[in-house]
């Protein structure tokens, strides 16, 4: 710096030096207060939380949404599904989007539903009666 008899040419330029010479940073508090290595870690880790998280729900509804296709291209005559609407029957034709179903044995009463509202077919679900 430019120094005319002892004293900055620049005025401003020697009171921000004068500052920086007498103000010193604050003492640490006793318990050691300050930020620490892990600091930095914390917030790293939740975000790779939340990302796995994300990518594990993706990956689960893709497994539920094949598992759902492979249902759809099982579904044959005579299997005994439920509705989404709670409606049990056995299916007595399958066609492109359609499912005819056969509610009741003795009026012989048939509805047809769309492929969708069949929630699960119930001869898949293992029976409770056979112990092993």
């Amino acid at each position: 710096m430019n120094y005319i008899f002892g004293v900055s040419a620049f005025p401003c330029f020697g009171v921000l030096s004068f500052l920086a010479q007498t103000t010193t940073a604050p003492a640490p508090a006793p318990g050691g207060g300050g930020a620490g290595p892990g600091a930095m870690l914390l917030p790293a880790v939740m975000i790779a939380m939340v990302v796995f998280m994300l990518l594990s729900a993706r990956s689960q509804k893709k497994r539920e949404a094949r598992d759902r296709e492979g249902m759809f291209t099982r579904l044959a005559k005579n299997d005994r599904v439920l509705t989404v609407g709670g409606v049990i029957g056995t299916v007595l034709t399958v066609k492109d989007n359609e499912v005819v179903l056969k509610v009741d044995e003795t009026t012989n009463t048939k509805m047809t539903f769309v492929k969708s509202a069949i929630q699960r077919i119930i001869n898949d679900l293992p029976s409770t009666s056979e112990k092993t």
